[in-house]
């Protein structure tokens, strides 16, 4: 790859020396998304966040999936330097290593609350950092959560282990794999197939995102039925990846700052999903378009279950996975306390 010529005429420091327009260097961004509030606040409101903090020295030009190379491999485009930044999903990379679904989703991982305690105030940040270099040569930094998914959207109801036997479900990420444990069929498809796979039955449901980006997707509107909660995601973490050569041309006092922005949409990514989600899953209730299902508890008992085994499995052959499996496992468990003296947000 041709490195980026940067014309950085001075070391700046992290509170900022007012920079001339010769000192600003623009970084083109592959992203998962084409749209919907993932794309516009979390992808879009990172690039403007960045571009806002270094008084315009870095400015992050965003680019809709597919763009600047594969949807679902963002992370090797920006190895090669196709890309010199992408917004990441551990999830989509889990092909070629499943320890991605760690640390971007799956049904026994965190919330979206446990996501960024663990990555601030556990080992979750450094493990993901060392984990993208090594596999993909990357930097890497979390900057977004996501909400509770919801957990189908179907043609038919699913409230028991015995009615996903046999279920066609478009899917991605650990789930494709633990599904099937549970008689699940599973497809793993892009987001821009999601919706016409489910239009014409060519699945028989499709899991994608929380209340929110499912109404804007239009989900609602052509299956019968909505199913709760969603016990194959909790919760999900993106990360921004940024090509090596690339990254080490910008003064650290920068990359601190980039990092920086990272943290600011970890809030802003929880904060603003939760709004958009609670209104969402109201119109839901009150247009009636779909009936809400909530799963029994013995379905829920019995993910945890086949997810803890897959879990198990991976670790028996996968270093990585296993490594990070016990630290998070054992930072949830350090958790427990919450319950105790704390609310869940929402009980009143």
């Amino acid at each position: 790859m041709k490195k980026l010529q940067f014309a950085y005429a001075t070391a700046l420091t992290v509170m900022g020396t007012f920079a001339s327009a010769a000192e600003t260097v623009e970084l083109n961004m592959a992203t998962p998304f084409s749209g919907g509030h993932w794309y516009d606040v979390g992808i879009k409101g990172y690039a403007e966040t960045v571009e806002k903090i270094t008084d315009g020295r870095v400015k992050i030009n965003v680019f809709p999936a597919g763009a600047l190379g594969p949807a679902l491999k963002v992370a090797e485009t920006v190895k090669l330097g196709i890309a010199e930044a992408g917004y990441g999903w551990g999830g989509y990379d889990w092909s070629i290593d499943r320890t991605g679904a760690l640390f971007g989703s799956w049904p026994g991982g965190p919330n979206p609350e446990e996501y960024m305690m663990w990555m601030i105030n556990g080992n979750g940040g450094d493990l993901l950092a060392q984990w993208r270099m090594e596999k993909f040569d990357v930097v890497s930094f979390p900057c977004g959560v996501t909400e509770t998914e919801i957990f189908m959207h179907a043609h038919k109801p699913v409230r028991t282990v015995e009615d996903l036997d046999g279920l066609k479900l478009r899917t991605s990420s650990a789930w494709a794999e633990i599904a099937p444990k549970l008689g699940v069929s599973t497809v793993v498809l892009p987001g821009s197939e999601v919706f016409s796979a489910l239009e014409r039955k060519v699945v028989d449901a499709v899991e994608w995102g929380g209340p929110g980006g499912n109404v804007q997707e239009g989900f609602d509107s052509i299956a019968p039925y909505v199913m709760l909660p969603g016990v194959h995601s909790r919760g999900a973490m993106m990360d921004c990846v940024f090509n090596k050569d690339a990254w080490a041309e910008i003064p650290e006092s920068d990359q601190e700052l980039l990092k920086l922005a990272g943290q600011w949409m970890l809030q802003t990514t929880y904060l603003a999903y939760a709004d958009l989600d609670l209104k969402a899953y109201e119109a839901i209730k009150s247009e009636g378009k779909a009936e809400i299902v909530i799963v029994e508890d013995s379905l829920i008992e019995a993910v945890a279950e086949a997810s803890a085994e897959w879990a198990e499995e991976q670790s028996a052959e996968n270093e990585w996975f296993a490594r990070v499996y016990k630290d998070q496992s054992a930072f949830l468990a350090s958790l427990s306390g919450l319950t105790e003296f704390r609310f869940a947000p929402g009980d009143h």
